[in-house]
C-alpha cells in the first residue's frame, strides 16, 4: 500500500493529537474514523453487526482497508431515535470493544454519552471517547475525561435524537455553532479537560437543515480558530439524499458521502468519520496529491 502521508506538506508535519497511552495520532493527514454500529436500529446498517462475530469481522475490515480508529457504538442516534438502557449499551459494545482491543492494535473510539460505559470502554482498550452531547449529558463525563486524560469528540447538536429534527432553525448556523464551541471549551477548561486533547465536531446531521449541513461544510475553516482538530461526519446522511433523487435511501450515498467528506477536508477537516473506508481513503489519498502539486 502506497504512503498514505508521502503527499504532506512541510508545515503540516508536526501535528498531533496525544493519547492516554503516550500513542501520538498524527494529524499530518485527515485521520479516518470508521463507524462500527452494533445496533439493530441505526439508519444505515443498523441490525448488520449485531453479533460479536459480524461486528469483528468489519471492523477487521475498516482496518484492512486503511481506517485509522474504529468508533464502536451501541446506542442508534437516528432521528427519532429513543434512548436504550445503560446496561444494554453496555451488552452491546464492551465484548465487541475488548476483543477488538486485543486482536489489534488499531485505536478505538467509544461512541456515548454516558460515563460508565465510557469507562468501561476506556478500561477495555478504548482510547477516544465521541459524545454526541458535548459532555452535557452525563455530569460524570468530564470530570471522566479529565482524569483518564483520553480525547474527547465535542459534538453540536440542537436538541436530542428524539426531537432534533423537529423544525430545528438557526440565523447563521455557522456562527451559533462557533458560539457553542466557544462555550464547551470554557467549560472544559474550568473542569480540567486538557485542550491538547478536544475535538469538536459541528454536528452535521444532528438538528440541521438541508441548508445547515452545506453552509458548515463550507464554512468549516472558521472552526480552525479553535486550534482543536475538527472531525466531520457526514457519511450517508439524508441531507444527500435531499440533493439527489438517485440517492434517497442511505446505501445509495456514497457518491455524495465522498464528495462531501472530499469538501470538508478541502475546507479544514481533520477527522472524517464514515461508513465506506475504502472509497474515502482512495479519495483522500487522490486528494491529497492534488493538493500536494498546487
Amino acid at each position: 500500500m502506497a504512503d498514505r502521508n508521502a503527499t504532506v506538506k512541510p508545515e503540516e508535519a508536526k501535528r498531533v493529537i496525544r493519547l492516554a497511552t503516550g500513542r501520538e495520532l498524527s494529524l499530518v493527514r485527515p485521520l479516518v474514523m470508521g463507524v462500527l454500529n452494533v445496533t439493530p436500529d441505526s439508519f444505515s446498517d443498523g441490525g448488520r453487526y449485531v453479533t460479536i462475530a459480524q461486528a469483528l469481522a468489519r471492523a477487521h475490515q475498516m482496518i484492512e482497508e486503511g481506517a485509522d480508529i474504529v468508533d464502536i457504538g451501541g446506542e442508534s442516534s437516528r432521528p427519532g431515535a429513543t434512548p436504550i438502557e445503560p446496561a444494554e449499551e453496555l451488552r452491546r459494545v464492551i465484548p465487541v470493544l475488548s476483543q477488538l482491543a486485543a486482536e489489534s492494535d488499531i485505536c478505538i473510539s467509544i461512541d456515548t454519552y454516558r460515563a460508565a460505559t465510557a469507562q468501561a470502554a476506556i478500561d477495555a482498550g478504548a482510547v477516544i471517547v465521541n459524545d454526541i452531547s458535548a459532555l452535557r449529558h452525563d455530569p460524570a463525563m468530564a470530570p471522566l475525561i479529565a482524569a483518564s486524560k483520553v480525547p474527547v469528540v465535542l459534538m453540536h447538536m440542537k436538541g436530542t435524537p428524539r426531537d432534533m429534527q423537529v423544525d430545528p432553525h438557526y440565523d447563521n448556523c455557522v456562527a451559533e455553532v462557533a458560539s457553542f464551541f466557544e462555550e464547551r471549551l470554557r467549560f472544559c477548561d474550568d473542569r480540567g479537560v486538557d485542550r491538547s486533547r478536544i475535538i469538536l465536531d459541528p454536528g452535521i446531521g444532528f438538528g440541521k437543515r438541508l441548508s445547515d449541513n452545506l453552509e458548515l461544510l463550507a464554512g468549516i475553516s472558521r472552526f480552525k480558530r479553535f486550534g482543536a482538530p475538527v472531525m466531520v461526519g457526514a457519511s450517508r446522511k439524508s441531507f444527500i439524499g435531499m440533493l439527489s433523487k438517485s440517492s434517497e435511501t442511505p446505501d445509495k450515498r456514497l457518491g455524495g458521502s465522498i464528495a462531501a467528506t472530499v469538501a470538508a477536508v478541502a475546507n479544514g477537516a481533520d477527522f472524517v468519520r464514515v461508513h465506506d473506508v475504502a472509497p474515502t481513503v482512495e479519495a483522500l489519498r487522490v486528494f491529497q496529491g492534488i493538493r500536494a502539486a498546487g
